[in-house]
């Protein structure tokens, strides 16, 4: 039976990716080692950091006088990077969802911390507007897209002080303008490699401003200074990211996967709307994510939820359980997901109503 892999992340790879990384698990481009034994700072593992980095840029037309930085740590550990950088007197924060909530967190320890707003009260079911943001604030942090919610911050934002955004989950998903933002970064295991390694877009000129001492590792001018180089990178991950890059290159780049993962959003939001016994659980249209679509059963099939989750594990659908603090089901739908795999879960939605 064929799987679709509807998992939030660690999630879906495109076969193109999986395929050049097991080769060069065997054997990196015949030179008789595997990529998982030769030295990061041999010319070939350079190269490949490399290139990495180059195709990030190219693929976002990110700017000069910007930085890729391929780290460790995940998004968790740029909760704490951010503000150690960046947190001078104040931070503002925009709560969507709880892995924004953990940023607010972490960066309470270095400064002044203001939510400008927070849609926790409807569990994360819409994106908070017509907030207003300090005028003082050292930078405006929002998570562009939230997963377990199924919420999507779409557009590029205008703000009069650094724009921060953790964008772990929508990376290359849309066209995006990287000049209107200050700070980029995000885990990869989303929608561009498995877990291991953590992207960082950083401005160069916005770094150095601190009073505080900032430990070596913390600091991002150090990962800059040495290359991503300073202690030894995740070498499998970051070479697997490259691979999806190629991937996303070969497609016709980020414009070709936005108009991709808007027909599959479509598809799928489209029979949620249509369905007598399913419902989604964000209103506004325009919060709803591209990347991770929620929906629940209507009030009065709650009880065939489980029913339903059985069914479409039975038909090959995998990882569409709803996180625990949302409920019913969740299709993930990141880059590397095909379309054949979405219209698969719609037929199995429409056989699962029509045998009620």
């Amino acid at each position: 039976m064929k799987k679709h892999n509807f998992s939030a992340g660690p999630s879906i790879l495109s076969p193109y990716t999986i395929k050049h990384t097991a080769e060069g698990i065997l054997d990196l481009d015949q030179s008789g080692l595997s990529l998982m034994e030769i030295s990061h700072r041999s010319k070939e593992f350079m190269a490949i950091m490399d290139e990495t980095q180059q195709l990030f840029k190219d693929l976002l037309d990110i700017p000069s006088g910007y930085s890729v930085l391929l780290l460790q740590g995940g998004a968790s550990l740029q909760f704490c990077m951010v503000p150690y950088n960046l947190l001078k007197t104040k931070a503002a924060y925009l709560d969507t969802g709880s892995w924004a909530n953990k940023a607010v967190k972490e960066a309470k320890f270095f400064g002044e911390v203001e939510v400008v707003a927070s849609s926790k009260e409807s569990t994360y079911s819409y994106i908070p507007k017509g907030y207003a943001i300090p005028s003082d604030a050292d930078y405006f942090h929002i998570t562009t897209n939230n997963t377990i919610y199924g919420t999507e911050i779409k557009e590029d934002m205008d703000v009069p002080m650094h724009l921060v955004a953790d964008m772990s989950s929508d990376i290359f998903s849309r066209p995006m303008d990287v000049s209107k933002y200050s700070l980029i970064y995000g885990g990869a295991q989303k929608n561009l490699a498995p877990a291991g390694v953590t992207f960082v877009i950083v401005k160069d000129e916005i770094l150095g401003n601190m009073d505080r001492p900032i430990p070596t590792m913390l600091d991002y001018r150090t990962h800059i200074d040495k290359g991503s180089m300073f202690n030894t990178p995740p070498c499998v991950a970051i070479y697997a990211a490259m691979h999806t890059l190629h991937w996303y290159r070969d497609q016709g780049g980020v414009p070709a996967m936005y108009k991709m993962n808007m027909e599959k959003a479509g598809i799928l939001y489209d029979e949620i709307d249509r369905s007598s016994i399913f419902t989604s659980n964000i209103e506004d249209e325009n919060d709803r994510s591209i990347m991770n679509v929620s929906f629940v059963m209507k009030e009065e099939y709650k009880e065939k939820e489980a029913d339903f989750l059985a069914y479409a594990i039975g038909r090959g659908m995998s990882g569409i359980k709803g996180h625990r603090s949302v409920g019913g089901f969740r299709a993930s739908i990141y880059n590397a997901m095909p379309l054949s795999s979405v219209e698969e879960l719609v037929e199995t939605m429409k056989e699962f109503e029509q045998n009620l």
